[in-house]
């Protein structure tokens, strides 16, 4: 059974950080790329930054650049998404998803991210 669960959100004041996972299973992690996605109340799902497989290349969105770091562990199954300098256009519900060419994408069900005093 193919599960994406990501974790640690929660609520942090304007200018804090805070380190997203997103666990795999099921399915040959290493063969996939990833990405993280945000979606804020009203607001379409938006791609924040992505890796390729063996993680040699990321891509951020504009909004995020010099602020978050993706990254990931092959051998654990695992994603991170590294949030610092957190504002409160970065709330929103972050999702994961697995991508490979031919093969059907998996997301996650989305953990809560809240910037606020």
């Amino acid at each position: 059974q193919v599960q994406l669960v990501e974790s640690g959100g929660g609520l942090v004041q304007p200018g804090g950080s805070l380190r997203l996972s997103c666990a795999a299973s099921g399915f040959t992690f290493s063969r996939y790329a990833m990405s993280w996605y945000r979606q804020a109340p009203g607001k379409e799902r938006e791609l924040v930054s992505a890796i390729t497989s063996a993680g040699g290349s990321t891509t951020y969105a504009d909004s995020v650049k010099g602020r978050f770091t993706i990254s990931r562990d092959n051998a654990k199954n695992t994603m991170y998404l590294q949030m610092n300098s957190l504002k409160p256009e970065d709330t929103a519900v972050y999702y994961c998803k697995g991508e490979r060419l031919e093969y059907s994408d998996y997301w996650g069900q989305g953990t809560q991210v809240t910037v606020s005093s």
